[in-house]
């Protein structure tokens, strides 16, 4: 993967776990649903293996260390002294940052809040609600308000009663605010981008989630009537953000020094290539072991999550190509520029979504469709960019 290739090369993913990951999804979905039919009492066990703060659940063990293994395998292929390469390619870098953080999250906001608060709203259920976590830190007496959600006991523990389109509102929300930085590596590729800039964007990303994840869903969370604090966003990030992103810079500066640079691409890496779409899977599992009655029940839910998550990836797609063109950039710095702002980072939303509101929630299952609908669509992306190669010629 280098940018010397020949242009025309044929670029194809390896990997049966890339290729076919909307398969492994809606199998999981159907693993899933099987074994909350089977075994209903798993996953609500496995989610109550929590750490606790004030009596509340915060941390699910379980999904931590498999939410952890989703993570540390991207964050340890970064390597972050490239970032400093950034300097000699200021204005795609600057255009990447600009719509990830400035345009993408408030568009998903607005796109997200139209279709599921007003056109959808009466076929989710006006009056159908979804019960999640009591926000951490937060300690409120039985039927007092919190946003949009009323107190309520659930089986000897404090939940919020909120209504089931907000719930999918925040996952949609989560997934705005959280830019690729792991399969956009793949669709760079598959679209004859840049590789090297797209590390180097990546690498940029992922130190910048650490400063405006927390602040921006805190933000966007708050004006929605979500009942999560500043506090809960900043433990998300510093628990599936920081800590995999630690350890990864760590053991790659430890490995690298120890077995040298080849080894380190060629086996260690390649061991750890399905790591992380195995841990994705079995979280999807457990989640749609929760979900899996509630799909049955009303199949249709999914096509209403999906459809504005597949609008904002059209028009983040089209904003970041289109300007890129204004820009004058080359094809091979346009391609992975307008990729990484149309793809999410969903690995970070499920782990937020799962820790804010719990493995049962409304908004879980929004960030799982996010996963359900990216490999597709992007593919279909990927397609358009190499089809539209001549529009950058000139550049």
């Amino acid at each position: 993967m280098n940018k010397a290739a020949c242009p025309n090369e044929e670029r194809k993913m390896t990997s049966v776990f890339e290729r076919y990951l909307t398969l492994w999804v809606g199998l999981c979905i159907l693993g899933g649903i099987c074994l909350g039919k089977i075994a209903p009492d798993l996953a609500g066990t496995l989610d109550k293996m929590s750490l606790t703060v004030n009596g509340a659940p915060v941390v699910s063990i379980p999904i931590a260390i498999c939410l952890f293994f989703m993570m540390y395998p991207i964050m340890v292929k970064i390597d972050f002294k490239s970032v400093i390469q950034a300097g000699k390619s200021g204005k795609p870098v600057f255009l990447t940052l600009f719509i990830n953080w400035c345009v993408k999250p408030f568009t998903m906001y607005g796109i997200s809040l139209v279709f599921l608060g007003i056109l959808f709203k009466g076929l989710i259920g006006p009056d159908a609600v979804d019960l999640v976590k009591m926000p951490f830190g937060l300690d409120l007496p039985i039927g007092a308000t919190h946003g949009a959600g009323l107190v309520v006991l659930q089986d000897g523990i404090k939940m919020l009663q909120i209504p089931l389109w907000r719930s999918y509102f925040a996952g949609c929300i989560l997934l705005g605010i959280a830019p690729c930085t792991a399969m956009v590596l793949v669709w760079g590729y598959l679209a004859r981008g840049n590789d090297g800039l797209t590390l180097v964007m990546v690498a940029i990303n992922s130190l910048t989630m650490l400063f405006l994840y927390g602040i921006l869903g805190g933000y966007l969370l708050g004006i929605g009537k979500l009942p999560v604090p500043w506090q809960a966003l900043l433990l998300s990030v510093s628990i599936y953000v920081a800590l995999p992103l630690v350890a990864g810079y760590f053991s790659r500066v430890w490995i690298i020094a120890a077995k040298g640079e080849t080894w380190f691409k060629e086996k260690f890496l390649h061991v750890l290539t399905p790591v992380t779409i195995c841990a994705l899977l079995v979280t999807l599992i457990l989640l749609f072991s929760f979900k899996g009655q509630m799909i049955l029940e009303n199949p249709l839910t999914i096509l209403w999550i999906s459809i504005p998550l597949f609008i904002q990836t059209l028009l983040i797609f089209a904003l970041g190509y289109g300007a890129a063109k204004v820009l004058k950039l080359n094809y091979e710095d346009a391609a992975p520029a307008a990729m990484i702002g149309a793809s999410n980072h969903f690995e970070v939303a499920i782990a937020t979504s799962v820790m804010l509101f719990g493995l049962s929630s409304g908004a879980a299952l929004a960030t799982v469709v996010g996963v359900l609908i990216e490999v597709p669509v992007m593919l279909m992306l990927v397609s358009f960019c190499n089809r539209t190669r001549s529009w950058f010629k000139f550049y």
